[in-house]
């Protein structure tokens, strides 16, 4: 079946620049050094929510119509997920081989033989205590392993024949994404009096590490592509609600020490990711600013950065490279460079060969 791929979305692409930095820099940064900036890296935790939601809307933008219409090859699809996900992921667990120490050591047995076990498989997020075993963003493979096999049956499913009624679900999907860290906050079963991005607490840890809690964030990503469908490419609409969205969100994260830790941390944002994302979906001066070439460049790496930025960074400095070459003086920044870079070589040397190749074998 030959089928004609959807219009490239690059400013959504650009956007994936900022967020997988936003990522490395709430890992390996002070917030301070960014001046305004600084609510937005203090909670870098959120860039992942909004991969996840991002995923969701990305898949159905280019998968929904065929799934609804009965030619979606669930087989292919998911082949064809797996040559797009496991060479990096696979490379990010070889360059954090040194971190199987640590990880012995801060484990028992039975818990670091599972996560050697499970990590490979893509299946250490369902299990709190380990989720960040050997490549700690390496979490959210889980969550897109699952997301991408359940994909195929949400993607078939009838929408609501009226922008109302898909406006009422998204609504839903929303007040459902909210539960979870509602009934955090309202029952403090950790019993830490403030939680916030240095807490831990096993449940906690689930709330932040598990794939159910993503689950309506990208449900919500895929039904908001329908919503996308039904708004002309050109209506101001979408400048409005990007606008809105980008001031919903830092004036959200401006208040963030007042706001429910729990709750911020995924389902409170889901209505201003939507929004985000109509928005530079659209034809407007949003969207070309952030579907500059140089921003798409980058943002088209951003998995290679996402998946590999902990390990490397780590990788990197206990070399003692920098200081050997005299660069020292010149971090943190020569190394979000140098990660950058890397990223961008995984992509064309790593990530994209072995796709091809990949394919090629297994008929994806």
């Amino acid at each position: 079946m030959e089928v004609t791929k959807p219009a490239r979305l690059d400013a959504l692409t650009g956007l994936r620049c900022f967020a997988a930095l936003n990522i490395v820099f709430f890992h390996f940064s002070n917030p301070l050094w960014f001046g305004p900036f600084a609510p937005i890296v203090n909670a870098g935790y959120i860039s992942v929510s909004f991969f996840i939601m991002l995923s969701g809307f990305v898949l159905a933008y280019n998968y929904a119509e065929r799934a609804r219409a009965g030619k979606l090859d669930r087989l292919r699809f998911w082949k064809a997920r797996w040559t797009r996900l496991y060479p990096v992921y696979l490379l990010s667990l070889v360059l954090g081989g040194g971190m199987l120490i640590k990880e012995y050591r801060a484990h028992t047995h039975l818990l670091f033989w599972s996560g050697v076990a499970l990590t490979p498989m893509l299946l250490q997020g369902w299990i709190p205590k380990i989720a960040t075993f050997w490549n700690t963003p390496a979490w959210t493979m889980s969550a897109e392993a699952f997301f991408y096999l359940i994909f195929p049956w949400l993607a078939a499913r009838k929408r609501p024949a009226t922008m109302r009624g898909l406006l009422l679900l998204l609504a839903a999907l929303w007040l459902v994404g909210i539960v979870p860290g509602a009934l955090y906050v309202l029952l403090s079963p950790d019993h830490i009096l403030k939680p916030n991005r240095f807490s831990y607490g096993i449940w906690l840890q689930a709330l932040k590490f598990t794939p159910l809690p993503h689950l309506p964030g990208f449900v919500f990503g895929v039904f908001l592509a329908s919503v996308d469908a039904r708004i002309a490419r050109a209506s101001r609409l979408r400048f409005t609600l990007g606008l809105c969205g980008f001031v919903a969100l830092y004036l959200t994260l401006l208040h963030e020490p007042r706001l429910p830790y729990a709750m911020l941390h995924d389902g409170l944002l889901i209505p201003i990711f939507g929004a985000i994302i109509l928005g530079l979906a659209g034809e407007n001066a949003l969207s070309r600013i952030l579907g500059l070439a140089p921003l798409v460049f980058v943002g088209e790496a951003s998995y290679c950065l996402y998946l590999l930025h902990f390990n490397l960074w780590n990788l990197l400095h206990a070399s003692g490279i920098l200081p050997a070459l005299g660069l020292a003086r010149f971090d943190p920044w020569i190394s979000y460079a140098l990660l950058i870079a890397i990223a961008i070589l995984t992509l064309h040397l790593v990530e994209k060969p072995a796709q091809r190749w990949l394919r090629s074998r297994i008929g994806a």
